[in-house]
């Protein structure tokens, strides 16, 4: 991220100061959800934001893979009761405070009440610490993924423009509506051959959200495919540290201004994790 970036966000992001939400989710697995995520929330801490990354894909977490972060504790143990969450938060050379997920730890996708409440309890604290929480929620429309979403500010889905990412982007969206979600819902398209494709996805998605479910999807721009993605990942780093002046890390650069304009991010009294606690009763 160049230092011309870093300064105009934080100028921006000086007139939004309060704990605000932000679920990425997804449709589909492979659209690169997750690193989105990521790489969106060090933007967004570059900005002289205050952020929490939560890994909430809890039957396949992987943000500590992408970051190259050695994990020796988790939300499992968190739920064991072996740790508590200070002992588990990882705080990030680029300034995030990362909460890592469970990947393949079969019990924490099938938490018990009980044990749901105890874990949202305890990451309730994050919101006291933070100014912006981003959720990297499960792919698909499955109850946890639904959950974390709904407890959610602000939504914003990651498709590309393949048609299997669309049609389930789509259904993310027909699901939210259908459990009276009321934040905001904005799409990302991510891998975009070019402009003129991503503006034309968006358009699809977004034509067929308001004409059958009378729901307003917001633009949130586009992520062109870019080469350099797919060589930050393999080296295990963020894109945007890695490659900042790489074409998709100008592109989300883009996405974070908005962000930190806060044209679209709304907040509400409520926490969020006790929204997410309350959503399914």
């Amino acid at each position: 991220m160049s230092d011309d970036q870093a300064t105009k966000l934080r100028r921006l992001m000086h007139k939004v100061r309060q704990t605000r939400t932000i679920a990425v989710a997804s449709g589909k697995g492979g659209v690169g959800k997750s690193n989105i995520a990521l790489n969106l929330s060090i933007l967004l801490s570059a900005a002289g934001n205050r952020v929490a990354l939560v890994d909430a894909d809890l039957g396949l977490a992987n943000l500590d893979v992408l970051l190259d972060v050695d994990v020796r504790a988790n939300l499992s143990h968190v739920i064991a009761g072996s740790r508590k969450l200070e002992d588990v938060v990882v705080d990030l050379p680029c300034g995030v405070q990362f909460v890592p997920g469970a990947s393949g730890i079969a019990q924490l996708a099938n938490l018990s009440e009980f044990q749901r409440a105890a874990l949202l309890d305890q990451l309730a604290s994050l919101e006291t610490d933070n100014d912006l929480i981003v959720v990297d929620c499960g792919a698909g429309i499955g109850r946890d993924v639904l959950q974390m979403v709904a407890g959610s500010d602000n939504a914003l889905i990651v498709a590309n423009p393949e048609p299997p990412a669309i049609t389930d982007a789509y259904a993310l969206i027909k699901v939210l509506k259908r459990h009276g979600y009321t934040g905001t819902i904005s799409l990302l398209v991510n891998m975009a051959g070019d402009r003129q494709e991503a503006r034309a996805t968006f358009q699809r998605i977004a034509g067929v959200a308001r004409q059958f479910l009378d729901v307003r999807v917001i633009d949130a721009g586009h992520v062109l495919a870019d080469q350099k993605v797919r060589d930050a990942v393999r080296r295990r780093q963020p894109f945007v540290l890695e490659y900042p002046r790489c074409q998709a890390s100008r592109c989300l650069a883009a996405l974070a201004n908005k962000l930190c304009q806060g044209s679209w991010l709304v907040g509400q009294k409520e926490g969020f994790f006790q929204r997410v606690a309350n959503w399914f009763g």
